[in-house]
């Protein structure tokens, strides 16, 4: 019998044997003996004959090795994904930010009033301005250039003090209901106050180079005039209902890099400082106004963006992981008749190519035992400690013999499984004989 052409049946016998008979009457104290040590040895090894001779903890340790890839693989990006969820950048690049700590940043002047007491919440959504915008709060808005008019009207109907630096010119008059106007008229160069505003005399003087602003309404106070046009100013303040807005032509001025210059820092914590909650808002280009109450941005977190990246990156990882297995067999009528020698030969070399000398050497045993008892008569209900008796009486081996052909341990090696091949070849031999 060739080692690389196993049969194709499986074997018939139940996977583990029967508890364990009693001995022949009549047997003497030896032969006692030696029955319980074969039926001790079935009960221990039987379970081979089902496999490959493996165990659960071997199963187990094997599959642990071919799963252990993908699950380190898994783990590290479930760590990436919440360190970068929780581990926030401190610092930004967004210009007059005041989380940016580099020269177009205004950091120094955030610090700055946190230190003395106001409670700074950085926005960068108009609807999120709005919302937070409250009477007894001061709204600071950056820029206008890249918002809507809608969005600009919103910002100019809360009940906040409103602090707008460079204003584009035909947003001047939405924030400030057409009591002052955009001059158009640059004029670069130290400026003095000049005016009685408390903000602007407490600065004193301060560089400019925006284009100004003029007022329309005598109640409007223009300060930093534009030398020989004193109507001309880069800094206005006008009071509506007790409700003060505040326009500056250069949005520099808050800049860490220029905000020592002249009077900066004393107008900028002046104007700034006059409540204790201030909304700073830097407008963004994804800004696109919307509802004010429930802006679509706000209702995300900010790592939403990042675990977003980290789930197509797994998705992509288990598919080509997955992707590489195959999956189920699946059967079909062959349009041919295949020898069944064909099939026996592609079985062994498979087995052999696969070096799963458990499998070959459990179908031989199978094999045999399967027509040793047909041979002898045995049911195919018949258990272990059956067929090894019937088979050690029809050869006259032993039954410990008989037990470690058929229940013994898998070979080891090639050799091993040719040696096992042709002592089930004898014994099977020997069965016919009978």
């Amino acid at each position: 019998m060739s080692a690389a052409v196993p049969p194709t049946a499986a074997a018939p016998l139940s996977p583990a044997p029967p508890a364990t008979p009693a001995p022949p009457a009549g047997a003497g104290p030896s032969a006692s003996a030696a029955f319980a040590a074969t039926s001790a040895a079935v009960r221990t090894t039987g379970p081979a004959v089902m496999g490959d001779g493996t165990t659960a903890a071997t199963r187990a340790r094997s599959r642990w090795r071919a799963a252990r890839g993908p699950l380190v693989a898994l783990g590290l990006l479930v760590v990436a994904g919440l360190v970068a969820a929780l581990l926030r950048p401190e610092t930004s690049i967004t210009p007059l930010a005041p989380d940016n700590p580099n020269e177009v940043g205004a950091r120094a002047v955030a610090q700055v009033l946190e230190e003395q007491g106001v409670r700074i919440e950085y926005v960068r959504t108009s609807g999120q301005a709005v919302a937070a915008a409250r009477e007894g709060s001061t709204l600071l808005v950056t820029s206008t250039y890249l918002l809507l008019d809608e969005q600009v009207e919103a910002l100019a109907a809360t009940e906040a003090d409103l602090v707008v630096l460079g204003p584009e010119g035909w947003h001047v008059g939405t924030l400030t209901d057409d009591t002052v106007q955009d001059a158009y008229s640059p004029s670069a160069g130290e400026r003095d106050a000049a005016c009685d505003d408390p903000d602007a005399g407490a600065a004193e003087e301060l560089t400019t180079s925006g284009y100004g602003f003029t007022a329309l309404d005598p109640a409007v106070t223009v300060c930093f005039p534009a030398p020989g046009d004193p109507s001309t100013g880069a800094y206005a303040s006008w009071d509506d209902d007790g409700r003060r807005v505040v326009l500056l032509d250069d949005p520099g001025l808050l800049a860490n890099g220029e905000v020592l210059d002249d009077g900066n820092a004393a107008l900028a914590l002046r104007v700034l400082g006059h409540h204790e909650d201030l909304v700073w808002y830097v407008p963004s280009l994804n800004d696109t106004g919307g509802d004010a109450d429930a802006p679509t941005a706000s209702l995300l977190p900010d790592w939403t963006g990042p675990l977003a990246v980290l789930g197509g990156v797994l998705v992509v990882v288990l598919a080509l992981w997955r992707g590489r297995r195959l999956g189920p067999v699946v059967t079909e009528p062959l349009p041919v008749t295949v020898r069944a020698s064909e099939t026996t030969l592609g079985r062994g070399r498979l087995y052999r190519r696969g070096r799963s000398r458990g499998h070959a050497a459990a179908a031989l045993r199978a094999g045999v035992a399967r027509r040793g008892a047909a041979r002898l008569g045995l049911p195919r209900s018949a258990g272990a400690t059956d067929v090894i008796d019937a088979l050690a009486r029809a050869t006259g081996r032993t039954t410990e013999q008989v037990a470690g052909l058929l229940y013994g341990p898998p070979p080891h090696d090639d050799a091993g499984l040719l040696l096992l091949a042709r002592q089930l070849d004898e014994l099977e031999s020997e069965v016919h004989r009978t």
